[in-house]
């Protein structure tokens, strides 16, 4: 790993020296004094990088924003990528890492993949401490009147643990406090982590983690962090998390990593502060959102961009042909086979992004991330078939050459970015709830309508209850389908999704509307990597992908 002096990475989009606090060589916290108040300066254009339905591995959003990044570094332009940070659930699960990859990753990756600047931890302290401050309210003898039914209040951990999803706590007896269920999420759909991820500035982080809903009294007035005195003590822990971390790629290029939201069940992209900075202080900001379209980037447009007053330039939507043929039918041990006929049936998923991107009205961009199985007649396929889109597309191929195999797809996204387009969210705030999550379904996902079941459609009238009948809604389904259903690949068609049930994030300022089978805490696959990972004798981490 080459270590790239991080006042002189700063100085490239900058930030002076007097601006950073070193952690480490490699790493720098960015005082948020230097981020200026209101909206973002004119001139800067956002890029955010999107795919198609991906495949359980990935198709490579990470390493085509980070070599975006570079490419327009190395043509003279002054660039900067904005990612999210990995959580140990997926490094040690099944995804692995979220540094990039080959010669398109974050240094120093495998502190980046295995806790970072502990940002994670303290969102999760941040997270159990309020869980503590309420229960000791309980066994204290519950002045507020907290209704321990209606506690919403979860336990958080960064690890995937399907075995804590539904708890029984309080077990030793009058001493242990009030004996009833619980249940833990995954830090990243921690409402913290969405607070973190959506404040402008202490002040707003402060008001925000106060506004969390822990549960509501016999009538059905809410209790919060505020009324447990807890905000302040949270929002300390807080103080260092809620800076920026600014490292630089493989090649020196700025790149913020900041803020780890998933986007199959939070709003999945890097932190506000951090988009900020890089629209603040960059010409080109490359921002990745999470999973596809339909995630990641519908979350962007109606919910991040309506928060930030900005919009989004240009729309990278990134594809592999072994996605297609995944979307074609080819199960999962066939997915590495050349197959025209596969990535010729899966091109109608990959159309349907495109469509999106073009609802959203960002320029379009396909990036079709190469991978070594690839075929020249695959690839001829794809390429014909976007063109014939009207969307420019180009093979990006960051991993195996760095900024050199990403020079195309920066040219198209200079000339994407040149046409002033900029998105726009898909519903007004003002609709109702059940009308926002219809038009994502019908419009976003291609499906017929929505089925409410009674238990949200009491939720959404909490929701409404709480404040959030005009604020923006993020929907928590799984990434592997356009649908709700993970086993339907391809477009599905006149499909009915399902809301199973509604949470009111008041704090982070949306409804999260939970469809399908979506949990909030996955768990590890029969081999997780874990099993694979180790320390060397001389101190080196081994088998971390």
């Amino acid at each position: 790993m080459t270590v790239h002096r991080m006042e002189e990475v700063a100085e490239k989009i900058g930030i002076p020296a007097t601006a950073l606090e070193p952690y480490g060589r490699a790493v720098a916290k960015v005082d948020l004094g230097f981020l200026r108040p209101g909206p973002p300066r004119k001139g800067g254009k956002l890029v955010l990088v999107t795919a198609m339905t991906p495949t359980s591995h990935g198709e490579g959003k990470t390493v085509t924003t980070i070599g975006i990044a570079m490419a327009l570094s190395r043509q003279g332009e002054k660039a900067v990528a904005c990612l999210r940070q990995p959580s140990l659930g997926p490094v040690f699960g099944l995804k692995g890492g979220a540094a990039g990859g080959g010669r398109a990753t974050v240094e120093p990756a495998q502190d980046i993949n295995l806790g970072f600047t502990g940002d994670i931890y303290s969102i999760a302290s941040a997270h159990m401490l309020l869980s503590a401050m309420m229960d000791n309210h309980l066994f204290q003898g519950n002045a507020l009147g907290l209704e321990t039914e209606s506690i919403s209040w979860p336990r958080t951990v960064d690890m995937d643990d399907r075995a804590l999803r539904h708890i029984l706590i309080g077990m030793d007896g009058k001493k242990g406090g009030v004996h009833r269920e619980g249940g833990f999420v995954i830090t990243a759909a921690s409402e913290v982590m969405a607070v973190l991820g959506l404040a402008r500035d202490y002040p707003d982080l402060k008001r925000r983690l106060g506004n969390i809903v822990v549960g509501q009294r016999k009538d059905l007035s809410p209790v919060t962090a505020r009324d447990l005195e807890a905000a302040g003590a949270m929002a300390t822990i807080l103080r260092n998390a809620f800076r920026p971390n600014l490292v630089a790629t493989a090649e020196g290029t700025p790149a913020f990593v900041h803020g780890g939201p998933f986007a199959n069940i939070a709003h999945g992209t890097a932190s506000l502060v951090s988009i900020l900075l890089g629209l603040q202080q960059a010409d080109y900001c490359i921002v990745e959102s999470g999973f596809a379209s339909d995630l990641g980037a519908e979350k962007f447009v109606d919910i991040v961009s309506r928060i930030g007053g900005f919009s989004v330039n240009v729309t990278v939507i990134v594809a592999t042909v072994r996605a297609l043929r995944h979307h074609g039918g080819a199960p999962d041990a066939e997915e590495g086979k050349p197959s025209v006929e596969r990535v010729e049936r899966g091109l109608d998923n990959l159309a349907k992004h495109i469509e999106n991107a073009k609802l959203f009205g960002a320029a379009p961009v396909v990036a079709l991330n190469r991978f070594p199985d690839d075929t020249p007649a695959e690839i001829d396929l794809v390429r014909k078939f976007v063109e014939s889109q009207g969307v420019p597309i180009a093979l990006s191929d960051g991993f195996a050459q760095g900024s050199k195999g990403v020079l195309e797809l920066a040219d198209r996204v200079k000339e994407q970015a040149a046409k002033g387009m900029q998105s726009h969210p898909l519903y007004e705030l003002s609709e109702p709830l059940e009308k926002k999550v219809e038009k994502i379904v019908t419009r976003i996902y291609g499906g017929k309508g929505v089925i409410w079941t009674d238990g949200a459609r009491v939720d959404a009238d909490t929701s409404r209850a709480l404040g959030l009948a005009n604020a923006p809604v993020c929907i928590a389904k799984t990434h592997m389908s356009l649908s709700d259903d993970p086993k339907t690949f391809g477009r599905p068609r006149d499909f009915m999704a399902t809301a199973k049930s509604v949470r009111s994030s008041v704090g982070a300022g949306f409804p999260v509307v939970l469809m399908g089978s979506i949990v909030t805490m996955p768990g590890l696959p029969k081999r997780p990597s874990a099993a694979d990972i180790d320390l060397a004798d001389d101190g080196r981490v081994v088998g971390l992908r």
